[in-house]
């Protein structure tokens, strides 16, 4: 059924909250395009076994899945803005320990850097859910949107990051792109600092008789149809963009191409934004994240049909457009599960189990890819997508208070 979410709303603070939530997203989303971009490079130069490449992108995933639970218990607990400035100090260290491990030449330290980054990229992750903490209905819905539009800006400041930092450390290739890596989590601090608590986001750790166990909450079919198309749009996207730098350069594609590839991909991410919450308004949420895993499955048809620049480009912007439109209306399902006092583990349950299953998917992606190709990559997306997209079809064919 479908949960509402009665609570005390401060709208004027909400909105400003969005507002700063947006910028905070812009620094703190080229997190992840900083490691995406190099991981599997510096992974090469470093890793002492041709499995283990894609590892420390592989890590990042997994500390993103492993930081949920933790940052949601600590935003439960303490509050958004407090959770969310340590989260931006985990930003700056791992930065730090990963430039390290470049300098030093030690693949460990540099995997314990991009590990750190994800449990930074846990508390970046929850900034689309907070956006929605004091609005509701088809305002929520564009709340969501609306700091993804954030990302817009985290697709262009960190492949150019990496283009532009990549020899500032002489001698150390890439070093320099994990010092500004460090500065933009510093720069994202004082946003945070502005951060406002509201009525609707204010805890006090007591369990509210309105709450349900995370268990009864799982039992729902809505609340494992909203999961499960986060994993898929989620886990496919990072399953192919793991590899895909990789895979370009493989194929005779420089690494400027790859990392524009990768920019392009993150652009086709975010740029749709703009309409996202509008169009989920008018068609409904389920039917575009249906939209979304066709263009997914569109991508690997274009993907599998040559290795030209234009087939990684064109197959990379299909992809993020996918993703788009299936994880924002995979999270704006997500806001239909809960209650208000039901809100931090139910959002941290959803994270956990996205991004677990994206952790796998990564890890899988390197080693499939140096044992099987770019092509074996691509063919294992159809069936993927098909499997949820054939529920989510019936579901959004269904009247809207169906369990």
């Amino acid at each position: 059924m479908n949960i509402a979410q009665n609570a005390p709303v401060d709208t004027a603070v909400g909105k400003r909250n969005g507002w700063i939530l947006t910028v905070a997203q812009a620094f703190g989303g080229a997190n992840a395009p900083i490691v995406i971009s190099l991981g599997g490079l510096v992974g090469q130069k470093l890793s002492p076994d041709p499995d283990l490449i894609t590892l420390p992108v592989s890590l990042l995933n997994l500390g993103l899945a492993l930081g949920a639970l933790p940052a949601a218990y600590v935003m439960r607990r303490f509050g958004r803005r407090s959770g969310y400035l340590f989260g931006t100090t985990i930003g700056m260290i791992s930065g730090l320990i990963a430039a390290m491990g470049i300098i030093l030449s030690s693949f460990v330290i540099f995997c314990l850097g991009t590990c750190m980054a994800g449990f930074y990229s846990s508390y970046v992750q929850s900034y689309r859910f907070a956006a929605a903490d004091n609005v509701s209905g088809a305002e929520g819905q564009k709340a969501i949107a609306r700091v993804m539009v954030g990302g817009l800006v985290a697709a262009i400041i960190g492949p150019q990051l990496v283009i532009w930092t990549r020899d500032a450390v002489p001698g150390t290739a890439f070093a320099g792109s994990f010092i500004s890596q460090l500065l933009l989590a510093a720069l994202a601090f004082p946003v945070l600092w502005s951060l406002r608590s509201t009525a609707a986001t204010r805890t006090t750790g007591a369990t509210s008789s309105a709450e349900r166990p995370l268990l009864e909450i799982l039992s729902s079919r809505r609340y494992l149809l909203a999961i499960a198309t986060g994993v898929v749009s989620y886990g496919l996207m990072t399953f192919v963009m793991t590899a895909s730098p990789i895979a370009m350069v493989g194929h005779g594609h420089s690494i400027d191409q790859a990392a524009l590839g990768i920019q392009w991909h993150i652009l086709a991410m975010y740029g749709p934004s703009f309409i996202t919450g509008r169009l989920m308004v008018r068609f409904g949420k389920e039917r575009i994240a249906a939209v979304g895993l066709l263009l997914i499955g569109s991508s690997a048809a274009v993907a599998l049909s040559g290795f030209d620049i234009a087939h990684f480009w064109v197959s990379l912007i299909l992809l993020g457009i996918g993703w788009n439109f299936g994880f924002i209306g995979a999270t704006s399902m997500v806001g239909d599960c809960h209650t208000p006092a039901e809100r931090s583990k139910v959002q941290g349950a959803n994270d956990f189990l996205v991004f677990g299953t994206v952790a796998c998917a990564s890890f899988f992606s390197g080693s499939l890819l140096h044992s099987s190709g770019w092509e074996t990559i691509n063919w294992i997306v159809l069936p993927a997508c098909a499997l949820v997209l054939v529920p989510l079809v019936w579901r959004a064919a269904r009247p809207l208070s169906a369990a």
